[in-house]
């Protein structure tokens, strides 16, 4: 079982060259994030994650959260962790200086969170909870709310949770019947919700649940859902927690994975009601939710990159430790070779490396937009670069986390029959990132969204505008020397090429069968995810050839990141292109058999 190292060197290239670090830290309010700054926050994150969150990781699993007479443990060292993270300003990184927050970028905020997820993925849910709320109620909060719970939130001193999904409904939000009636200035919320990550814990001694319910008068469906905040402890009037809500967890789910991340149900209002605050006004409460959903889903892609890498780290060392056999190339005469030796270890290696350098830039990228869409003084920019920004929120999301979990498989593969053994690690992090292609919207809903919500709704607009950057590339490419940049244009120029025609071809298709269409989404996200990280990739691959002609950086690096880009777009990019097929012309027999003879 490897120990996890934050790969700083990796983080710091992606977030300059890919990202464009300098330039979101050009914006108003992002000055203070300076290459010094964030190098030494980087190198400070990963002693944290490396010697503290990442050793609980196993130990986190084998323990798992458990509920004791109404109370939620988490495991042996949880707390202790999560009192070092608190200390640390962590939680706070981009969010408002006047709340508590330190207003660095949401670019840097995700590298850093990559590194909690990394190391322990069970762990890095709470936080990541609690951000998306302070980011809900920095957006739609009143000025009372923000008063009351930023300070404590930002800080980690209190915690949040998203509570949308209720056993009747799943996915389908608008079927939830938890119900919130008007007393005075507060609501009396009950009802029961499921899935609800860290609902109930011993990290922090208050918890403030987003809770989605519906007013007794109000319009069914999504259009009749208000949004309430729901604290486990009222606030007294100087913010320290006071009277016990009418709020209990019910029980905690036995799960697949995750085992140290507490999976509550959440019961409200055995008492009479829970006493919950409306957020804004009565029936957005979806409106509002989304704010807290893009940025969970952000998170939850990243956790796709976070386990990626984990579960290469762990591989990659027990490549280069497992002998087995004789060394192909004939070099170490009769002598055991270490697997990494072997060409379809190796091209299993470079697989997982490619690909998690892949999602990783992809997700980084949509972060500096996040800054982008924020911060930017144009109001038209801020509008095209959201426009960009929403269009990949579900390909990060859901291309990211299939990417994590068959990173991770390959892991188990590599590892051999020891991958199948639980002492070794492997079979962890594949576990804990079959999860995440499942919650915040299962992926099928992200491909959904994409096809039926961004390109549909603007005719492929904002995928034209990004298809049309991603040609301009082609220039750059053409000029760079060696034959590896060379190769890397040829798939470039190939992917992008099938990714307009799908995107015609889908919007065409919709035209006269929607269900066709529909059944082409998973297909076309993954064709998007797999194009734009070619694409991020080439952009990496020309940074890394202008530092080694002008004698930059370590050559090792930059060399690597050449070959892994040309790995990508000669192994990769070929797998996404081929879905071009399916989606031009497998809708039909998708939905051609009747129900019973499926």
């Amino acid at each position: 079982m490897s120990d996890y190292r934050a790969p700083i060197d990796e983080m710091r290239f992606v977030l300059r060259e890919i990202a464009g670090l300098d330039s979101v830290a050009a914006l108003p309010g992002c000055e203070e994030a300076t290459p010094e700054l964030v190098d030494a926050a980087l190198a400070e994150a990963g002693k944290l994650a490396g010697e503290v969150l990442g050793p609980l990781n196993h130990s986190g699993d084998q323990d798992g959260a458990r509920l004791e007479n109404g109370v939620v443990r988490t495991p042996s060292g949880f707390k202790e962790a999560y009192d070092a993270y608190v200390a640390g300003g962590w939680n706070g990184v981009p969010f408002e200086p006047g709340f508590g927050g330190q207003g660095l970028p949401w670019l840097v905020s995700t590298a850093l969170n990559e590194m909690w997820s990394s190391a322990n993925l069970s762990f890095s849910l709470c936080p990541l909870l609690t951000q998306g709320a302070v980011d809900l109620l920095t957006a739609h909060g009143s000025d009372a709310q923000k008063a009351t719970y930023l300070p404590k939130m930002i800080s980690g001193e209190w915690t949040g949770t998203m509570n949308l999904t209720e056993p009747q409904a799943g996915s389908d939000v608008g079927a939830l019947r938890t119900r919130a009636v008007r007393e005075g200035d507060h609501y009396r919320i009950t009802g029961q919700k499921i899935y609800i990550t860290y609902g109930e814990h011993d990290l922090t001694d208050n918890i403030v649940h987003m809770v989605l319910a519906r007013t007794p008068d109000a319009p069914p469906g999504v259009k009749g859902i208000s949004l309430f905040i729901v604290p486990k402890y009222l606030p007294k009037p100087d913010g320290s927690p006071g009277e016990r809500n009418d709020l209990r967890v019910a029980s905690i789910e036995h799960k697949l994975g995750i085992h140290a991340s507490p999976t509550c149900v959440m019961a409200y209002g055995d008492g009479g009601g829970a006493i919950g605050y409306l957020v804004g006004e009565e029936c957005r409460g979806i409106e509002y939710m989304f704010t807290m959903m893009n940025n969970a889903r952000l998170g939850v892609g990243l956790q796709g990159v976070a386990i990626a890498e984990r579960a290469l780290q762990q591989a990659r060392a027990y490549a280069h430790e497992r002998t087995q056999g004789r060394d192909p190339s004939g070099k170490g005469g009769d002598a055991p070779a270490a697997i990494i030796r072997h060409p379809d270890v190796r091209r299993m290696l470079m697989t997982m490396r490619a690909q998690t350098e892949a999602v990783r830039a992809l997700a980084y990228y949509a972060a500096a937009g996040l800054d982008g869409a924020r911060r930017d003084p144009d109001a038209d920019r801020r509008r095209a670069i959201q426009a960009r920004v929403d269009l990949l929120i579900p390909v990060v999301k859901a291309w990211s986390t299939d990417v994590g979990v068959e990173v991770a498989s390959i892991g188990v593969q590599i590892h051999g029959g020891m991958g199948f053994i639980e002492e070794t690690g492997a079979a962890q992090h594949y576990r804990d990132a079959r999860i995440a292609p499942i919650y915040e919207g299962t992926n099928g809903i992200q491909a959904l969204d994409l096809f039926g919500r961004k390109l549909m709704r603007d005719r492929g607009e904002a995928m034209r505008s990004l298809i049309a950057e991603m040609r301009s590339l082609d220039a750059d490419l053409a000029a760079g020397r060696g034959d590896d940049i060379e190769v890397i244009r040829l798939a470039l120029d190939t992917a992008i090429g099938t990714l307009e025609r799908a995107t015609e071809a889908l919007i065409e298709i919709a035209r006269d069968d929607m269900a066709a269409a529909a059944a082409g989404a998973s297909y076309y996200l993954r064709l998007t995810g797999t194009v734009v990280g070619g694409w991020l990739l080439a952009k990496g691959a020309l940074a890394a050839l202008r530092q080694m002609e002008a004698g930059e950086g370590d050559p090792g690096f930059l060399e690597a990141k050449l070959v892994t880009a040309r790995f990508y777009a000669e192994h990769i990019v070929p797998t996404g292109t081929a879905l071009l097929a399916p989606i031009e012309r497998g809708g039909r027999s998708v939905m051609a058999l009747a129900d019973d003879q499926i």
